[in-house]
């Protein structure tokens, strides 16, 4: 009797994922229903709702869009996902996620109920033109960028809710809200969290307050405001916390192992009076033909394992936020202030960049490894610059011979490396930054420039140096680094800078190529000039972004070749990344193979941590406004005088001289003249008196409103003080 063929094992079949379904959806090359979706995968009854899960969240991710019969392509539909920024004129860009597009334009009827910061699927109506970008709608709103919303209290209704309004000016409605529990006292005035509900109307929400702020005036909670606005993390998870929480006091001798001991070397850390984190210590030493400086930056990535809660609570806030009264980094003080800072007279662990120079300042060796260091004095600028700069004999002697011999060679060093970065092209702007004072009750007393001196310059110059020593060390072995890349400037607003600058300047030519360099001579040449306001104003607008990217593009600004983020592990993520990236090298100096970050891996880290920059710098720019709005209500109705430092089609901002406030001066306010936009010319001309505005011009204006609701000042135009330059030859 013959024996039965035992029966072959059938095939087992993938397991259902959003993958697979992508596709084929590929496959298939067009859309389809759900139904469809399970006929060609064969399944089974049973699946139908793993199925719909998996579709849903393929559509919540903006891989599929939802249309009325099925589901289709995102990519092949001419749908981009990304994140919505909205502008103060009502307009927004979606910035795509995937950083390889371009933003789209997105026009206020096409923004369908879409918040500033939401997450959304935007499909592309209008290509992109010379010198426009691509137009599109928004289809489907993916995910509130914002839970909550801190809004101001306006009035009390008649069935006990509150009336309120989103601070965010860029949120143009109402919020009826309740109190979440009788506990929450309001009062009309006041800032408080609301986390919104339906729509009622368009222009009205429903929405239930969670907590009061406090009183609009206090910065307390101007800055809770930005805070929330711009969902930066005010505290970190139990995780993270509990094992920052067991990490020593001090480094053991144990984690001394396989370091350099650098204790006996007498490093510095130079930061701002108020610093409490110092991630950077330096040392410079005469050789016979040059110098040799020494870099070191505490080894943060020792403490912080890839994936631990530390680790993920850092990746997700990407850096530190610093605000005027307040700071939110991105580990906890136990690390910041404590074990990773460089506090001095105690052992810490670091990673030392050493660089021998010629004479001349240029590198010709450097060499990165694992050290202990102790610092041996905690210098502010100021100290530096009184004992060194300015030479100040009391400040000298109260500095110790060891450390004020080290710092008057640093300087000369120092000196000698800018000089070289100047020569290859390096553009330094000089517009001061603001600084905000307050007096001893917490308001603010004034708003001026910050000062900088040579001191703030010589560690500048230390860390370009040793972040673009870093960068070639990866480079040189054949390792993925994550760089720092500065796009070229814009080449049309850099061409109509230097036609505008020939007009009334014969000796002014348009170079052939437009390179830093050839930028770098201009500022120069217009440096002490009635030109160099407009000069930097209008260069500084050419440029672009800087951002994080594994692919090396060079740093436009800086003229370097090779630039990478590694001097600053406490308060920038990027820094951290690159330090896991140079252990590698060591280990891998050791013999041993080192898995390291793939390319996709590290491009993903780079546009998420670009993104978290662009938080950073949106809210300090946020706060800002908010605080120099409150500090100048009450000068409504006082003269100032200023600078036009833009011009539009609709008015003119006019920078203040006597504080650093920055308003508008509209055309609609001003009844002597139609006046047109030039733009190629930068300047607003009078059809009947041929009266014209244009940048660096000095005027006399008075303040007319300071609005904490908009976030503006408006001035109006009490008289034209000077010209920046003899623009007669334009008109």
């Amino acid at each position: 009797m013959a024996k039965k063929k035992r029966s072959q094992p059938r095939p087992s079949t993938p397991p259902l994922s959003g993958a697979a379904l992508l596709k084929l959806f590929k496959e298939v090359k067009r859309p389809m229903s759900r139904a469809e979706v399970i006929r060609r995968l064969s399944l089974k009854k049973k699946d139908k709702a793993l199925v719909k899960d998996l579709l849903k969240e393929l559509v919540q991710k903006g891989k599929l869009v939802r249309i009325r019969r099925g589901y289709g392509l995102a990519e092949s539909m001419h749908c981009i996902t990304g994140r919505l920024e909205i502008q103060r004129q009502g307009f927004g860009f979606v910035v795509p996620e995937d950083s390889r597009r371009k933003d789209i334009f997105v026009n206020q009827r096409d923004l369908n109920d879409a918040w500033h910061g939401d997450r959304v699927v935007v499909s592309v109506v209008g290509e992109a033109k010379a010198g426009r970008s691509a137009e599109g709608r928004v289809v489907r709103i993916l995910e509130r960028g914002r839970k909550v919303l801190p809004v101001k209290v306006i009035k009390k209704m008649t069935g006990g809710e509150w009336l309120c309004r989103p601070s965010d000016p860029r949120l143009n409605f109402g919020i009826i809200a309740m109190p979440k529990d009788a506990s929450i006292k309001v009062k009309p005035g006041e800032i408080v969290l609301c986390a919104p509900g339906e729509r009622i109307d368009p222009t009205m929400w429903e929405g239930e307050i969670t907590k009061r702020l406090g009183e609009e005036t206090d910065i307390a909670v101007q800055e809770a405001l930005v805070k929330s606005n711009h969902n930066i993390r005010t505290r970190f998870p139990s995780g993270a916390a509990g094992q920052a929480e067991k990490l020593p006091v001090e480094p053991s001798r144990k984690d001394f192992e396989g370091r350099r001991d650098l204790m006996d070397k007498p490093f510095v850390t130079i930061d701002g009076a108020t610093a409490k984190d110092f991630d950077d210590a330096v040392l410079v030493e005469r050789l016979k033909k040059g110098y040799r400086l020494w870099v070191a930056i505490a080894d943060v990535s020792h403490y912080v394992p890839e994936g631990s809660p530390l680790d993920r609570e850092a990746l997700e806030r990407g850096n530190s936020y610093y605000f005027p009264r307040s700071v939110e980094p991105m580990f906890p003080e136990r690390l910041s202030n404590g074990l990773c800072s460089l506090n001095p007279g105690v052992p810490r662990l670091t990673v030392v960049v050493r660089m021998d120079t010629d004479e001349t300042g240029r590198t010709r060796e450097a060499d990165v490894f694992p050290a202990v260091i102790r610092s041996h004095a905690r210098l502010t600028y100021s100290q530096v610059r009184d004992a060194v700069i300015e030479k100040i004999a009391e400040a000298r002697n109260g500095m110790e011979p060891e450390v004020l011999e080290m710092l008057e060679l640093a300087e000369e060093l120092a000196r000698k490396i800018n000089r070289l970065r100047s020569r290859r092209g390096s553009l330094d702007f000089d517009l001061p930054e603001p600084e905000i004072f307050f007096d001893v009750h917490g308001e603010t007393s004034d708003i001026r420039p910050k000062q900088r001196n040579f001191a703030h310059q010589l560690i500048e110059e230390f860390m370009i140096a040793a972040n673009e020593a870093v960068a070639r060390f990866l480079i040189e072995r054949d390792l993925p680094c994550l760089f720092r890349i500065h796009p070229p400037a814009d080449e049309e607003k850099l061409k109509n800078l230097f036609r505008l600058l020939s007009r009334t300047d014969k000796s002014v030519v348009m170079p052939k190529e437009i390179t830093p360099k050839s930028l770098q001579m201009l500022v120069a040449a217009m440096t002490g000039t009635d030109k160099e306001y407009i000069v930097n104003r209008m260069l500084l607008r050419s440029m672009k972004q800087a951002k994080y990217s594994p692919d090396n593009e060079g740093h436009f600004g800086l003229a370097s070749e090779e630039y990478a983020h590694f001097t600053s592990p406490i308060r920038r993520y990027a820094d951290l990344v690159v330090h896991r990236l140079v252990k590698a090298a060591f280990k891998e100096g050791d013999g041993a193979p080192v898995p390291v970050p793939g390319r996709k891996k590290l491009l993903n880290v780079a546009n998420h941590l670009s993104s978290r920059e662009r938080v950073a710098m949106d809210a300090e720019r946020e706060i800002l406004k908010r605080v120099t709005v409150l500090f100048m209500r009450d000068k409504v109705g006082e003269t100032f005088n200023g600078v036009i430092s833009h011009i539009t089609d609709f008015g003119f901002y006019v920078e203040l001289k006597e504080v650093m406030a920055e308003g508008l001066i509209r055309l609609s306010s001003m009844d002597d003249d139609y006046y047109t936009y030039w733009p190629q010319r930068e300047m607003l001309v009078g059809e009947r008196t041929g009266q014209s505005f244009y940048l660096g011009q000095t005027v006399e204006v008075v303040l007319e409103e300071a609005s904490v609701e908009r976030l503006e000042l408006n001035f109006s135009l009490r008289s034209v003080v000077a010209a920046a330059m003899d623009y007669k030859d334009l008109i």
